[in-house]
């Protein structure tokens, strides 16, 4: 069958997408067990097989990879349930990570817990003052040693360690990413003292290996984090290898990341697979784009629990997180930037008596386990998917294809009790102002993230992704200014099938200062070595990365960054090399050039300043091997006009004020096809998601059996 099967755990449900040769393409959705990811990821695929109409291990005898993007890491610094971890650190510094910096405060909270000045905490460390411990040696900015690590200061000191409890090593020394040679010889200490083959083993995690880069607290704080999370994730892993294995499959597992790539679970840090199921989806806004010729997209993802906003330009995902912020600690991770809000169809609405009982929705999620009140498990706040089934948009019965029913009455009971009574107003209008405000929240938030970054929003193309995007687009979309939505047929899954388009790919990076144009004398560098050799070290470590992945030299492809800035400036500039190595002065100027024009692109042309030299300060080296691209099943034009199977029994929707009810037609999503239009306002149900058409908009099905949502009724 050839096989790919691509998973993404969320909040609230885990999103299971595969396709192969000539099998078509199937999809499912199962809540999320976060007491247990392997129980229903083996769900998922028990229901996969079904859908395929085969035995389980008849499925995974066909199956060539299983992709997945996992949330365990993230999960296990929330709960703080990682390992007990030592950390040897520089003498003098043992304090670095505690004083940390002045962010540090605001780092991960959410804007009401910042406001709070009074209750504002710094975030307890991972490792406890008593497991750090500081060992005298010193290597300069330059990588020479100025003072000897002493062997025996190490055993004494990682003896106090494992008194305490430790159970894995952390070792950060100063300037460490610039000569490695003391915490490689830590790490061949400990090794000699607990080898692997005793039951007594520890692991030892560097930061030289993790984070070679300039700044001693996200270097410090992105290699704790890590090793915290590496432990959890490896019990994880092994747990689904088995299943899998179990079940018949015996190829590697593949992990996504959030770097815009995949690899090997055995070839992957735990600290990249952080946010990897936004960053996925965004790749595959990214794809589904430029196969429809779309440069510039906006990609947004509105799933149970969060809302997702991603920014594609010129066809690729360009913009990285300054400074990417895991939990409430700040990372140097070359991540991509996606970001969530609280606002899925979890997302509960309450009154805020602090403000003047204004009403609020989220970032507080009611989740998959107790879920919506509707869900009739428990669940007695009202949310976002409470409000849209009380306005009639939700079939209470074909709710993903009627694997879960709906009680409309619970629904109608929690916000009449929570809201509406309190707020002295109907439930059909609390309903409505739940939809409105979160709608409201989104669509600002959409708005910010493409303008202030320098865009107008009207140049992109929105794409509507996640469970609920279709349901909430014709809603948010009017704060972008624009006119046309796209959704695809897997936007309820639409984080798996990102996974399904992701290559082979990893970064590789270092921090390396370069004065390539000095102030001095207004010339360019000579010493091209000086940047190729970085460049060489990381294409070194990327090919043996990649052989080991199973690839030949020749199927591996480079794309380098570099962080720029100008002399005496603080914040740093990303761009693409127009080089991968330099062979003279003028490729320097080439290099300046291109990030003379990011920068004035980004700030504006007033704001350059190349008389005060221009530096390098940090290599990205992307290594990558090609996939193809997932094949999109065509169909010939059948017409304007819905076929007579697609037209469901309609049913009563409130719309505008939300003063009266109107009959609504309702069609079925999977019996449209290509060519066909529907004219708001309108209701179609799919299988895993709906569709709402509001007044005004219109709905129309391509040849790929993707819709396009437009004001106006053109398309």
């Amino acid at each position: 069958m050839g096989l790919s099967i691509n998973i993404d755990v969320g909040g609230t449900f885990t999103d299971f997408y595969a396709a192969g040769n000539g099998s078509g393409t199937r999809l499912t959705k199962t809540p999320t067990t976060h007491y247990d990811l392997s129980v229903c990821f083996m769900k998922g695929m028990n229901e996969l097989a079904r859908l395929y109409g085969l035995p389980l291990a008849e499925m995974f005898a066909g199956t060539d990879t299983v992709h997945y993007c996992t949330t365990v890491g993230t999960n296990a610094l929330l709960e703080r349930t990682g390992p007990k971890l030592g950390l040897i650190t520089t003498a003098g510094h043992e304090d670095a990570i505690y004083i940390g910096r002045g962010r540090s405060w605001a780092d991960g909270g959410t804007p009401q817990e910042n406001r709070d000045l009074a209750r504002i905490r710094k975030p307890e460390p991972l490792i406890s003052r008593d497991m750090v411990v500081g060992v005298r040696e010193r290597v300069d900015s330059f990588g020479r040693v100025l003072a000897p690590l002493s062997r025996g200061e190490v055993l004494e000191k990682l003896q106090i360690l494992v008194d305490r409890g430790a159970m894995g090593f952390v070792v950060c020394l100063l300037w460490s990413f610039q000569n490695p040679t003391h915490e490689q010889m830590i790490k061949q200490i400990i090794e000699e003292e607990y080898p692997e083959d005793y039951l007594g083993s520890m692991p030892v995690t560097l930061s030289s290996e993790v984070s070679p880069k300039s700044g001693e607290y996200t270097r410090f704080t992105t290699t704790i984090v890590n090793a915290y999370i590496q432990g959890v994730m490896g019990d994880e892993i092994n747990k689904l290898v088995t299943e899998l294995r179990t079940g018949g499959y015996r190829k590697p597992l593949v992990l996504a990341h959030n770097t815009g790539g995949m690899k090997k679970a055995s070839r992957t840090r735990a600290v990249l697979t952080h946010n990897a199921g936004p960053v996925a989806g965004l790749h595959g806004a990214a794809t589904l784009g430029r196969r429809y010729g779309y440069g510039n997209v906006v990609f947004t993802d509105m799933g149970g629990t969060s809302f997702d906003i991603g920014v594609v330009t010129g066809g690729r995902m360009k913009a990285y997180d300054f400074i990417p912020v895991i939990d409430r600690w700040r990372t140097n991770i070359p991540a991509i930037e996606v970001k969530s809000i609280g606002a899925g169809g979890g997302s509960i609405a309450w009154i805020n008596k602090l403000m003047g009982n204004t009403l609020e929705v989220g970032p507080q999620s009611a989740g998959s386990q107790p879920g919506p009140a509707c869900y009739d498990k428990g669940g007695i706040e009202p949310t976002v998917t409470d409000a849209d089934l009380v306005l009639g948009y939700l079939n209470p019965d074909n709710y993903l294809g009627g694997k879960m029913l709906l009680d409309p009455d619970l629904a109608y009971e929690a916000i009449e009790q929570k809201i509406a009574r309190p707020a002295g107003i109907s439930v059909m209008e609390a309903a409505m102002r739940i939809r409105r405000l979160v709608d409201a929240r989104m669509g600002q938030e959409v708005f910010n993230e493409v303008a202030l970054k320098g865009y107008d929003p009207r140049d992109f193309v929105l794409m509507a992704c996640g469970g609920a995007g279709p349901a909430h687009a014709c809603g948010f979309a009017p704060y972008l200014g624009v006119t046309k939505v796209m959704a695809s047929p897997y936007s309820p899954v639409f984080g798996a099938f990102g996974v399904s388009t992701m290559n082979i790919q990893q970064v590789w990076d270092k921090s390396r200062t370069l004065k390539i144009f000095r102030w001095q004398d207004q010339s360019y560098l000579e010493d091209v070595e000086a940047f190729n050799s970085v460049v060489e070290e990381l294409r070194d470590l990327a090919l043996r990365d990649l052989r080991l992945e199973g690839y030949p030299d020749e199927a591996v492809k480079f794309r380098l960054e570099l962080d720029m800035r100008y002399g005496m400036q603080y914040n740093l500039t990303r761009i693409i090399s127009p080089h991968l190595t330099v062979s003279s002065p003028q490729d320097f100027k080439n290099i300046c050039d291109q990030f003379t024009a990011d920068y004035s692109a980004m700030y504006s042309p007033e704001a350059i300043f190349p008389v005060g030299g221009v530096n390098v300060e940090c290599f990205y080296l992307t290594a990558w091997v090609e996939t193809p691209a997932p094949r999109l099943a065509e169909e010939e034009p059948a017409g304007s006009e819905p076929p007579a199977e697609a037209r469901l029994e309609s049913r009563q929707a409130w719309w505008g004020d939300a003063t009266c009810s109107q009959n609504t037609p309702v069609f079925s999503f999977e019996a449209l096809r290509a060519g066909n239009l529907v004219a708001g306002p309108a209701i179609v149900e799919a299988k895993d998601s709906t569709y709402v058409v509001e007044p005004g908009w219109s709905l129309a099905v391509d040849r790929f059996h993707n819709v396009s949502l437009t004001a106006g009724g053109e398309q």
